[in-house]
């Protein structure tokens, strides 16, 4: 028996490993300081988990819709509509298994093989992986601290080819939580439709963006751009990580068949979590996730504060989602060692920005500051020590 070639040729997603390297120190009695994995160490709203346990009473639990219920996609788009002052048809909607099958369903739709998928260089590498299983490929371009780790107009432009079917793009961005200023995203998305590509946009971080001088929530790539293909998650800013609960938002022309594909890969996204999440949207529930917010807010500025006090410097602070991304340079080590050696020896778990891309990820460490304050306090005072031995 042979294994298929998309099989042989995957990846490993290091940020996963790391972290199961992680568990398995800590089930030989070690405590790690786990800051690998972009996982909220909040939880569900309390209304939600209310709401899942209210779900589960012994009711039928059916399947629903391959794109959602229809309360919970009319309840996203007025989500778009009072915090973004976007107005999006809900039957544009797909509630899907997390955002891991929006955006498997996003390349599924649009990308044949040899097509190729113009995205940043550093990105998150799932979207690689995705690519590649449809038989498209990947072009990654390099990006630098001059353009925040992101795709520009002009580096898009650069790395484009009569074979460019879609551009990826992630604002704010995995690995660097740096995001696109939306004039530009605008010029990327008007280059690529002009040229009848798609524009995939996630925003999974969107909400965990910074707020404006006047306190004006972020906007979406929607607002400039209304046949973007849009991914999204109540994984990151409703702390809904293991619920496996996301959505993408779809040009009209792909619903149906997006549909189609949703039924035969997925069925549909679990019926309880789709009951529980609509209590995300209550007033109690969206103010406790601004809270939460705020505090990683307070979380960032205590991590970039005592990496400066370190020497390990961050070229770009981010503005949203919760990673920092330093370079590791001045310690002699690539990023790899570095994240081995502070694994094995001070009990802290990072990810190397080998997982991101292939331009200069020797240089950089990405730090997810989601652990708690206590948590990361203690991760922080590890790595002083270890970076100063």
């Amino acid at each position: 028996m042979k294994l298929s070639d998309r099989a042989q040729r995957v990846e490993p997603f290091y940020a996963m490993e790391f972290g199961d390297r992680a568990a398995a120190l800590e089930r030989e009695g070690v405590h790690v300081v786990k800051l690998c994995l972009g996982e909220p160490d909040f939880g569900a709203p309390p209304a939600v988990r209310a709401a899942m346990a209210e779900a589960m009473d012994g009711r039928p639990l059916a399947y629903t819709s391959a794109l959602g219920t229809p309360e919970l996609r009319e309840a996203i788009s007025n989500f778009y509509l009072q915090r973004h002052a976007v107005s999006v048809d809900p039957a544009r909607i797909a509630v899907t298994s997390g955002a891991s099958a929006a955006l498997l369903l996003a390349v599924a739709a649009t990308i044949d093989p040899g097509r190729e998928v113009v995205m940043a260089d550093p990105s998150y590498p799932c979207n690689r992986q995705l690519v590649e299983s449809f038989g498209g490929r990947v072009v990654p371009v390099a990006t630098s601290p001059a353009s925040h780790f992101q795709l520009t107009r002009d580096l898009a432009a650069s790395a484009w080819s009569d074979s460019s079917a879609a551009v990826m793009m992630a604002s704010p961005s995995n690995p660097t939580g740096t995001s696109i200023p939306l004039d530009e995203m605008g010029r990327i998305c008007e280059f690529a439709r002009e040229r009848g590509a798609w524009r995939i946009v996630d925003e999974i971080y969107l909400n965990l963006s910074d707020h404006d001088d006047h306190g004006g929530s972020p906007r979406s790539v929607l607002s400039v751009d209304s046949g973007a293909l849009v991914i999204n998650s109540f994984s990151k800013y409703f702390g809904m990580t293991g619920w496996r609960l996301g959505w993408c938002v779809l040009p009209e022309t792909l619903v149906e068949s997006v549909e189609r594909l949703a039924m035969n890969y997925f069925l549909c996204a679990s019926t309880p979590a789709q009951h529980a999440a609509l209590a995300c949207f209550s007033a109690e529930s969206l103010a406790l996730c601004e809270e939460r917010r705020l505090e990683l807010l307070a979380r960032r500025a205590l991590v970039l504060e005592e990496l400066a006090h370190m020497g390990l410097s961050v070229p770009v602070a981010p503005n949203g989602a919760f990673y920092v991304y330093f370079d590791v340079t001045s310690t002699g080590m690539d990023s790899w060692e570095f994240c081995e050696r502070a694994l094995e020896e001070a009990h802290v778990a990072l990810t190397p920005g080998k997982d991101f891309g292939q331009h200069a990820g020797e240089r950089y460490v990405r730090l997810s500051y989601t652990a708690s304050r206590e948590e990361l306090l203690e991760g922080l005072t590890r790595l002083r020590g270890f970076v100063a031995r």
